[in-house]
């Protein structure tokens, strides 16, 4: 679809998650998303970018079918995840969500012990025979989401009493604790101040080796900073999607270097 020799040249190397063709989404008579064709790769940061309102935490949401819980919401074309169409009647959103973590703009632990909200998925997935089995999860999922030194000996406190930032890594600890393939964030880093917000940076970096990571991020200068491929939306379009240095310093279309020079958003 894009004219972009860099990125041909990297699908040969990285294989691809996910893969939207001709997606659409309507919310009631509004048409939120318009024609949008992307292929996710695996372990990469893919980040989506673009004014407020453009549609990218949409097309997000669409990734993992949050869109689902909304009643006047309806998506049409094609989204696979390893080739498989999850929109299939016969997929259940309830496990395609367990491949396919979600981490949202505040961060938002259940009123539980920090070891309950990291151990809430696998229990529901039955991932742990045993109480040392979920032991095992529960400090992986800490040591993933860069938290176990700073809990272990506190699992038990909520973790609501956690900092925004310890937080923001606990819900990203739990959204890792169903060992899913791909890690959806949609602005995590908002409500966070500099230092935490590079905290969770650092993490998404070392989070790559194992997953496919998409973020929506109002920030541009986070994009740059954590991701390899970028894609911009503009009014519910995908204008151009590519690697991440090409479409910060040598965009295709003017609408992507207006929208990174601020002459829009």
């Amino acid at each position: 679809m894009y004219d972009n020799p860099l990125m041909k040249r990297d699908a040969v190397t990285k294989e691809v998650k996910i893969s939207a063709r001709g997606c659409q989404v309507f919310y009631g008579d509004t048409h939120a998303i318009k024609d949008v064709d992307v292929d996710i790769e695996d372990k990469t940061v893919t980040a989506f970018i673009g004014p407020s309102g453009c549609g990218k935490s949409t097309f997000l949401r669409c990734l993992n079918r949050m869109n689902d819980t909304i009643d006047i919401c309806r998506v049409e074309g094609t989204i696979t995840l390893d080739g498989e169409d999850i929109y299939d009647p016969k997929v259940d959103p309830v496990q395609l969500r367990a491949k396919v973590g979600m981490v949202f703009q505040k961060p938002n632990p259940f009123p539980k012990s920090i070891y309950d909200n990291v151990a809430y998925g696998p229990k529901i997935h039955g991932m742990a025979r045993t109480r040392a089995e979920l032991d095992e999860i529960v400090e992986r999922a800490l040591r993933r989401g860069a938290l176990w030194d700073e809990v272990k000996d506190r699992l038990d406190a909520p973790g609501t009493g956690l900092s925004g930032g310890q937080q923001q890594r606990l819900c990203i600890a739990r959204a890792v604790a169903t060992e899913p393939e791909v890690l959806l964030m949609d602005e995590p880093c908002s409500a966070l101040d500099p230092i935490a917000t590079a905290q969770v940076e650092e993490l998404i970096d070392e989070l790559r080796e194992q997953y496919s990571v998409v973020i929506v991020t109002h920030s541009m200068q986070q994009a740059a900073r954590v991701s390899q491929k970028t894609a911009f939306f503009h009014l519910g379009n995908l204008v151009e999607f590519g690697e991440t240095g090409q479409i910060f310093t040598n965009p295709h279309d003017p609408r992507t270097e207006s929208y990174i020079t601020g002459r829009i958003g």
